[in-house]
């Protein structure tokens, strides 16, 4: 600023004259004492002369602003540099003015000085670049389709739109795709997201399902999946195939509107449809940005559609492998929670096996979606044909260990250094033993029938497929009837993928489960409650409340390893029946046993344990001798005067099998109550009722 007056006017018409902005020079009234001819190329300006008129007179769209910009630098002293101002004048709608105000010393008094600039189409291209850049900000942050349609309809609202919805194509509920290409313009749409600065009730409600009416620019972009700019007047055809529909449309002074296909790889997955009622209407440029907001959106919205296919067909497989109605088991009563919140692999068993023994299995996978579902059914049948063949717990999981490896080798991503952790647990409710192992998965919680926690520590494994080469090691207990063994998931605990779970949510679980005598499916519930599981995993609680088979259902016998026993046997086993009111089953069951114990005399070491059950429907026969040496199914020739001994307990037997122990071996037999013997058989047997095998 120049200490004195200026009063150069060769300087001042050269400053003037050749600005290519608009000058105005300001008395303190605010009128006009001078302004360039640039002033005049001004948008929306007057071009006839304004020397003395108040800006009032020729800025009446800019003038609120623009006066408290004058004000301010009168008070202050201070220019004010680069301030926008928007206009919304009908006659000239959408004006943007760069504006600076400064002091101008002038004869008679402080004047002022203001720098004009049109810059309607420079903010134009920042504003559309700024709503381009909301929709890549923040578009796409979830997989979630409602939250990302909700994103994109709030980053176009209301700078860029007055109102903007998005309607769908309904995801197929057999996880199929949708179709490549348009769509027909039959197909209905379902309204998923709406946004409006105000409290706007749109024909469409957010949830509605159904077709556009047709012929509109809705069914035309469906058609040729072409993006358009519409300008709307009550008089267009289209807006009387839905008089009802469009009336909040005209209602709302809407002229203009832009209808964009979502499109991603050759699909169109539905309609983004922008509205103005604003003053400027929506130009070729705003198409542009329009088809690239929906462009953008589209990606994101194909991506959270996938991912919720993905997810529906991992659950339904998840849920399909799980186990059915569990059996109803005279060793435990039994009752669980699934929680398949993120389609992962978390599962869970019980397995009846020989002797009324039960198997308690839980186990997770490591990951989501369908390859850990996947992953998850192969272990989960493993384990079963590993449990049915009376292993014990340790060898089951060192043998579902070498499965998980190669299922491990398999997958060649690299994401999971392991497969999966699992837990088991057999309990036996003759002898009351239980025994745990675990592969990197929390322990077991059990509690006592008072309440109290039962401290059991039971080593922690390596997890399944991890390569540790660590042996498993089993914990073995006592538990009394009444107890409780609870088999829980860590996202039921809240806690990482560690094998020793969360202590504090293990010390919740224990509070829930402290009145064991409550129904055990209201505990599960409870259990949900209080342990607020994660939302990102699965959650699986498997209760077991331990029973004990009454000594009365038991006949238990040790015999010599003496051919003269057999016959002993056979009357301890009818005198047994006899007592139970099972005399229909004595011939039987007498058959059965005298083979046993024959192939325990003449194949095993020690003496002979011989023990009979009578569960719920259904009797057992045991043999146990001190050999390690397991027996084979023969098939005799007819001269062979031995060797048809299993056969024939196979034959007359639901089930048989060989339990090994860590000393001794078990063969037993299971014989369904009620159900008739074959006729075939018991010719054989008149025959064969005391061959060796």
């Amino acid at each position: 600023m120049p200490d004195g007056p200026v009063d150069d006017a060769a300087v001042l018409d050269a400053l003037f004259a050749g600005s290519p902005q608009g000058l105005f020079v300001l008395d303190a009234d605010r009128k006009v004492t001078r302004y360039n001819p640039s002033a005049r190329g001004v948008r929306a300006l007057p071009s006839e002369d304004v020397v003395g008129h108040d800006v009032r007179d020729f800025a009446p769209d800019t003038e609120p602003v623009l006066g408290l910009l004058i004000d301010e630098v009168l008070t202050t002293g201070e220019p004010v540099r680069g301030r926008l101002l928007r206009g919304r004048s009908p006659s000239d709608p959408g004006r943007t003015l760069a504006v600076e105000v400064s002091l101008f010393p002038l004869r008679g008094g402080p004047g002022l000085v203001g720098v004009v600039e049109d810059v309607t189409e420079r903010q134009a291209s920042a504003d559309r670049l700024a709503v381009l850049s909301a929709v890549h900000r923040t578009v796409g942050a979830t997989l979630d389709v409602r939250a990302t349609a909700d994103a994109l309809v709030d980053a176009l609202v209301p700078d860029f739109a007055d109102a903007a919805s998005v309607d769908l194509l309904d995801d197929d509920l057999s996880g199929a795709a949708p179709p490549s290409g348009p769509l027909p313009t039959s197909v209905p749409l379902r309204r998923i997201a709406f946004a409006a600065p105000d409290s706007v009730e749109p024909a469409r409600r957010t949830g509605d399902s159904r077709p556009f009416p047709y012929p509109t620019p809705y069914t035309q972009a469906l058609s040729d999946a072409q993006a358009r700019l519409v300008q709307v007047t009550p008089e267009d055809p289209w807006l009387a195939t839905d008089p009802d529909g469009f009336a909040a449309l005209l209602g709302r002074k809407v002229h203009s509107m832009i209808v964009a296909p979502l499109t991603a790889r050759d699909t169109v997955l539905g309609l983004l449809t922008l509205y103005r009622g604003r003053v400027d209407a929506f130009e070729d440029a705003d198409l542009d940005v329009a088809r690239q907001a929906a462009a953008t959106a589209a990606v994101h919205l194909d991506n959270a559609r996938s991912y919720r296919r993905e997810h529906a067909v991992a659950s339904t497989l998840q849920r399909r492998l799980q186990p059915g109605v569990t059996p109803r088991l005279s060793a435990v009563e039994t009752a669980h929670v699934y929680l398949p919140e993120s389609a992962g692999g978390a599962w869970f068993d019980v397995i009846p096996l020989s002797g009324t023994r039960v198997a308690l299995v839980v186990g997770d996978v490591a990951g989501h979606g369908i390859e850990a579902a996947a992953a998850m059914g192969q272990l989960r049948v493993a384990l079963r044909t590993l449990a049915l063949q009376d292993l014990e717990t340790d060898e089951v999981l060192t043998h579902l260990d070498e499965v998980a490896g190669q299922l491990t080798a398999v997958d060649s991503s690299g994401a999971h250094p392991y497969l999966a952790t699992c837990a088991v647990t057999v309990y036996d409710p003759v002898s009351r033993q239980c025994t745990m192992t675990r592969a990197g998965h929390p322990a077991p919680v059990l509690v006592d029938p008072d309440g109290s926690p039962i401290h059991v520590e039971v080593p922690l494994g390596p997890p399944l497929g991890s390569e540790g080469g660590a042996a498993y090691v089993p914990a073995v207990t006592q538990l009394p009837p009444g107890c409780l063994i609870a088999h829980v998931t860590n996202g039921l605990l809240g806690a990482e993928e560690d094998g020793d779970g969360d202590a504090d949510a293990v010390h919740r679980l224990q509070h829930v489960l402290a009145t064991p005598s409550r129904p055990l499916q209201e505990l599960c519930d409870t259990a949900v409650y209080r342990m607020a599981p994660s939302r990102h995993d699965d959650a699986v609680l498997l209760l077991a409340r331990t029973e004990c088979l009454p000594p009365d259902r038991i006949g238990d016998w040790t015999l010599p390893a003496d051919a003269s026993v057999v016959g002993t046997a056979r009357r301890l086993v009818g005198q047994q029946l006899a007592a139970w009111g099972l005399d229909d089953c004595a011939f039987t069951t007498e058959i059965i046993v005298s083979e046993l114990v024959t192939n325990a005399i003449l194949h095993g070491e020690g003496p002979v344990r011989l023990r009979l059950i009578h569960d719920e429907g259904r009797l057992l026969a045991e043999v146990t001798d001190a050999s390690s040496a397991g027996p084979h199914l023969r098939h005799a020739r007819t001269g062979d005067e031995g060797g048809r001994g299993l056969y024939i307990v196979m034959r007359l037997s639901a089930h048989w099998g060989v339990r090994h122990g860590r000393q001794d071996k078990t063969i037993w037999s299971e014989q369904r109550l009620g159900e008739k013997t074959p006729d075939d058989l018991f010719a054989a047997v008149d025959v064969f009722d005391t061959a060796g095998m």
